[in-house]
């Protein structure tokens, strides 16, 4: 039986959960320095307020059952690269191999490609993310590129993947 759940906003009252659930070393490891570990209350507050007062991207909660259980965010890009959008994304430990991301990423892409007036989603994994590159092939994202050791994190170099999902291919499936 899969978990249902839903993508909504995000709202003052997701503060206990977002810093409980995104308080975890193997959810912040695979993301960039932005996202902190730990995260604390200080840390889920400015979240908040930035997912509340973005104009141009998107910032979606994952709900099950009333509760926010991770967070997918479209972040359009600017200058040169204005035709393209970044997704973004992290789940609650317990949901993971659960099926959520692979439901929840095409539902965020589809709003992407409905909001903005863009021809490209890109997503960035890390190269040890096997998760992260399995569910996004599941939902139709092409490797395009690899790029090693172009991410230093927790003191080490990390490969770069780009995984991308074009309008015209995303609209005929």
């Amino acid at each position: 039986m899969s978990i249902e759940f839903k993508l909504r906003p995000w709202s003052k009252e997701d503060l206990p959960s977002l810093v409980k659930y995104a308080n975890n070393s193997k959810i912040a490891d695979n993301l960039s320095d932005g996202f902190p570990h730990p995260f604390t209350e200080a840390d889920g507050i400015r979240f908040l307020k930035i997912f509340q007062e973005s104009k141009a991207d998107l910032f979606l909660c994952i709900d099950v059952n009333g509760e926010a259980f991770g967070s997918i965010g479209i972040h359009s890009k600017q200058d040169v690269h204005r035709k393209n959008a970044e997704i973004g994304y992290w789940l609650a430990e317990p949901f993971w191999g659960q099926g959520i991301l692979s439901r929840a990423i095409p539902q965020a892409v589809n709003l992407a490609f409905e909001t903005f007036d863009i021809t490209k989603v890109l997503a960035c994994p890390f190269g040890k993310n096997l998760g992260s590159q399995r569910v996004l092939e599941k939902c139709g994202f092409v490797l395009e590129a690899r790029l090693e050791k172009n991410i230093f994190k927790n003191g080490r170099y990390e490969d770069e993947l780009f995984y991308v999902a074009t309008r015209d291919k995303w609209n005929s499936k």
